[in-house]
């Protein structure tokens, strides 16, 4: 059983499809949770809908505040931090020859970057607590490549190979740090594809239908409870078959 009663996790890009899935796996298993977003809305929506839940607004773009980030998501949730999803990212699409030098950096920044020290400043109170969870969302296109995605594919292949390092630096201090890595699923996202492209996509994918966003969900679960303790440095794949490491 995936129990996760008094374990206190803080999950970020909260309020989309995906983010609203993990956040209601996660508590129903009875986790502490720590809401985070940038629309004070939804996240007002999350704490109606899931009793106790705390939230705190939020932008990982800003990257110099997110030790502060971190120290008042931990008081929120008494000070303590077992676990932090890190779920939040963007992308800004362009042909390489077209691709802005703005366009490479803000996503590498927000996605590559925050995502870092989001790791970063968790470890250290991890460490006090001589146990922690990272879970780190990348892609499928982090593994594959993607038309018109050279900033997003780079961003989510570099989260891969950061989370393995940050993995061998802090295993013996039991903290497990491991990725999540979605094909396609079912969001406002995907929601806006072009149903005959989406038709490809699927005739692409041996399951032959997109993925629920519970499926990532109870991944996320599975890796942020104690069943993956030996489970370390890892990307789990959540694509139908589409792509097979």
């Amino acid at each position: 059983m995936n129990d996760l009663k008094n374990k206190n996790i803080i999950v970020t890009g909260a309020t989309g499809g995906i983010g609203n899935s993990i956040i209601k796996k996660l508590y129903d298993n009875g986790a502490n949770i720590l809401a985070s977003g940038t629309k004070n809305e939804k996240l007002e929506n999350l704490k109606k809908n899931f009793d106790n839940i705390k939230i705190l607004k939020f932008d990982i773009s800003d990257s110099s505040k997110i030790e502060n980030f971190i120290e008042d998501a931990s008081k929120e949730l008494n000070g303590g931090l077992d676990c932090i999803v890190n779920n939040a990212g963007i992308t800004q699409d362009n042909l390489a020859i077209r691709m802005s030098l703005d366009e490479w950096k803000k996503v590498i920044d927000i996605n590559l970057t925050s995502t870092f020290l989001m790791c970063k400043f968790a470890i250290k109170k991890m460490l006090k607590n001589k146990k922690g969870k990272i879970v780190n969302i990348t892609s499928i296109v982090g593994h594959s490549g993607n038309l018109g995605q050279s900033n997003y594919t780079a961003s989510k292949a570099g989260i891969v190979a950061m989370s393995k390092s940050l993995a061998i630096e802090y295993a013996k201090k039991n903290i497990n740090v491991n990725c999540i890595s979605p094909g396609f699923i079912k969001t406002a996202m995907t929601d806006k594809i072009d149903d005959k492209f989406k038709d490809i996509i699927i005739s692409k994918i041996p399951s032959a239908r997109l993925g629920e966003p519970d499926d990532i969900a109870n991944a996320v679960l599975f890796l942020a409870s104690n069943q993956s303790d030996y489970i370390n440095g890892e990307t789990l794949h959540v694509n139908g078959g589409m792509y097979m490491a």
